[in-house]
């Protein structure tokens, strides 16, 4: 079965860290670009993240860049997204997403004093 499941999120307080993954099954990700993306309380749409591309350096959104780091590990088949310095603004559903549509389920950060 294709599909893409994230894990990692949780309750953290401003300032704090936390990594998320992304595991994929059913396809290989070293051939996809791979994105991030977030879904934040009362607000509607998805917001881009980040972006992996299958060769060539990640790219980030401006509200991110500096705190989060994207990577991936081929041999695992995984995705990750290394977020520093939370903010309240943060605060949303992340999902992991293939170029072609494809996303996960999404997981739950909070950060939150």
């Amino acid at each position: 079965e294709v599909q893409l499941v994230e894990s990692g999120g949780g309750l953290v307080q401003p300032g704090g860290s936390l990594r998320l993954s992304c595991a994929a099954s059913g396809f290989t990700i070293s051939v996809y670009e791979m994105k991030w993306v977030r879904q934040a309380p009362r607000k509607e749409g998805l917001e881009w993240v980040s972006t992996s591309y299958a060769s060539g350096r990640p790219t980030y959104a401006d509200s991110v860049r500096g705190r989060f780091t994207i990577s991936r590990d081929n041999a695992k088949n995984t995705l990750y997204l290394q977020m520093n310095s939370l903010k309240t603004e943060d605060t949303a559903v992340y999902y992991c997403a293939r170029d072609d549509g494809l996303r996960g389920q999404g997981t739950q950060v909070t950060v939150s004093s």
